[in-house]
């Protein structure tokens, strides 16, 4: 038997009422029952790169309240025209979802915005000119300092000492960071006032380079950074405060809505919030908290924070390092660096605090990201996740291994066995090739950088610059993973070309896989409706256009929750 549902009350009143006044008022009740409310900004006549798999390219977009309101046509596009809509005519122009950096560090752009920069040089006296130069516009007395050199563009690919640096500023306390982070050195005025001499001992995880008579050389390695640096005078509050507007402003140039900052200070989240809290922030910050007891004590007893000042803010993980990195010849190796054979490397944590640390991470719901290059820094990094786990099972944890560079063939499928993420930055290849064979060989090249082949086993694997250490466009690592080439679209046919990117999964490498990386997915990371509306808006299409024009590319706009940050003039 067929039964049949009367229309309720209220449905039978509406339907009283539609026939008195007559069908063409019903229909206009209709119509206005389904139109939604104007949208803010309309984005018309694009090329528009959603990153979402149920509408992957559309032509036009709307903006209402801060989040994408419609993807689709530019006929569909206009229905949520209003009085106040501000309508974009893109004239074919190319736009993408917001990118976000998955490993970078913001208060270290911001600060290597106000020193020498040493980026490029081409030898030790470019280094040192650069230096003399700054020397001349600040009193006698006050310290100098640098970031970026690199003697492996040098020719000679030794460390430098500091003789020539002091003799040209002997009345500055100098001190100048490799471009990795991972060394530094000091001339003859900084060591004097930090006390190290031929007696001061080297730091456990770490190594003062020393002449044939031990005598500091100038160089220090990953954990002996400190022994100079402690005496450096610390910033003000203003002065980072300063520094991190700076680099905001200078991401937001490029194109940049997030970043992963792997590496901050409890001082440096509390400007961050200062900054969120006055609505000047604007950037979407995911930030790993140092390790540092007090600050993880802190953090734990607070819990894990997500999308704090509206969705601009999250506090959630936490960042550790094993070892250090190839370019100083500190990072963790199984077998020795093939040009260094009494040298494999440095643990710079001891492989237990890493495994404490995941086991309270998984109990207080916080996710851990590790700092590993070498093959033996990311085989500790693994089994101590692997431990972790065992005692602590959890479903979604997303943990993390930063860099994941030389990766024996073994621990490649351990990723995905542990749902271990490899955060890696595509622009480090293109960066290390030209000595990374001759640190390490031949055969430990097939499981360097092989972003290919840790996707082959299910895993995504978010892009990043680890700026300062790279430049900030973050164009670079888009180009690195497509070609495996430098700026100069060398080598012919790329360095190892089996582990290229699609462009589909290098523009998914710097949108949803580092949303996915902090657990922002369902609000970041695509142009899907209902979504935050960040993107940017690029003069060429970067999908289409042969790989050597990729860095030709220029940033004409970048929004952040449907608000221009950066416009270009």
């Amino acid at each position: 038997m067929l039964h049949f549902r009367l229309p309720a009350a209220a449905t039978l009143v509406a339907l009283a009422a539609t026939m008195l006044i007559g069908p063409s008022h019903a229909l206009a009740q209709q119509r206005t029952a389904v139109l939604a409310p104007a949208a803010d900004l309309i984005l018309t006549n694009g090329r528009i790169y959603t990153v979402d798999s149920d509408r992957p390219m559309v032509r036009a977009m709307a903006v209402r309240d801060g989040k994408v309101a419609f993807v689709g046509s530019d006929s569909g596009v206009m229905a949520l025209r209003g009085a106040g809509t501000r309508v974009i005519d893109l004239a074919g122009r190319t736009v993408i979802p917001g990118m976000v950096d998955a490993h970078a560090h913001f208060l270290g752009l911001g600060t290597s915005l106000a020193s020498v920069d040493l980026t490029g040089a081409r030898s030790y006296a470019e280094v040192i000119a650069r230096v003399v130069a700054k020397a001349r516009t600040v009193p006698a007395g006050s310290w100098i300092q640098g970031r970026g050199w690199d003697q492996n563009d040098w020719g000679n690919t030794a460390f430098p000492t500091h003789e020539a640096l002091s003799a040209a500023v002997p009345d500055h306390p100098v001190l100048l960071t490799r471009v990795d982070g991972h060394a530094n050195l000091a001339n003859a005025a900084a060591m004097k006032l930090a006390g190290v001499d031929a007696d001061t001992k080297d730091p456990a995880g770490g190594r003062i380079e020393r002449d044939a008579s031990g005598a500091p050389t100038g160089v220090f390695v990953d954990n002996a950074q400190g022994l100079v640096g402690r005496v450096v005078p610390a910033s003000t509050p203003q002065q980072r405060r300063d520094a991190l507007v700076a680099a905001r402003d200078e991401m937001h140039r490029w194109g940049l809505t997030g970043i992963h900052d792997a590496g901050a200070a409890r001082s440096t989240i509390d400007l961050y919030e200062e900054l969120a809290k006055a609505g000047e922030l604007q950037l979407r910050t995911y930030v790993m908290i140092g390790d540092s007891k007090p600050a993880l004590d802190n953090y734990f007893a607070r819990g894990p924070q997500s999308a704090l000042y509206g969705d601009m803010l999250w506090i959630r993980s936490i960042k550790l390092y094993a070892d250090g990195a190839l370019g100083s010849r500190g990072a963790a190796l199984l077998d020795p660096y093939t040009d260094d054979p009494n040298n494999s490397g440095l643990l710079v944590t001891d492989p237990k605090h890493i495994e404490e640390v995941a086991e309270r991470a998984l109990v207080g719901g916080f996710q851990v990201a590790t700092h590993a290059i070498g093959d033996r820094g990311n085989r500790v990094v693994l089994d101590a996740y692997e431990q972790a786990l065992r005692a602590h099972p959890t479903v979604d944890h997303r943990f993390r291994v930063e860099h994941a560079q030389i990766l024996n063939h073994d621990d490649i499928p351990r990723f995905a066995e542990l749902d271990v993420i490899p955060s890696m930055q595509a622009v480090h290849q293109t960066s290390d090739m030209y000595w990374a064979g001759t640190r390490l060989g031949v055969s430990r090249l097939y499981g360097a950088y092989a972003w290919r082949s840790l996707m082959d086993t299910g895993m995504p694997v978010p892009n990043g610059s680890d700026f300062p250490v790279e430049r900030v466009n973050p164009l670079f690592s888009f180009h690195s993973a497509v070609s495996r080439q430098n700026d100069d679209n060398l080598p012919t046919g790329g360095w190892y070309p089996e582990q290229r990117m699609t462009r589909e999964e290098a523009l998914k490498s710097m949108t949803i896989w580092p949303a996915f990386a902090g657990f922002q997915e369902h609000i970041l990371g695509s142009l899907t409706p209902g979504k935050l509306a960040d993107f940017v808006i690029l003069d060429q299409d970067i999908m289409r256009v042969p790989a050597e024009l990729i860095l030709d590319t220029r940033v004409m706009a970048t929004y952040v929750g449907g608000k221009a940050v950066y416009e270009a003039r």
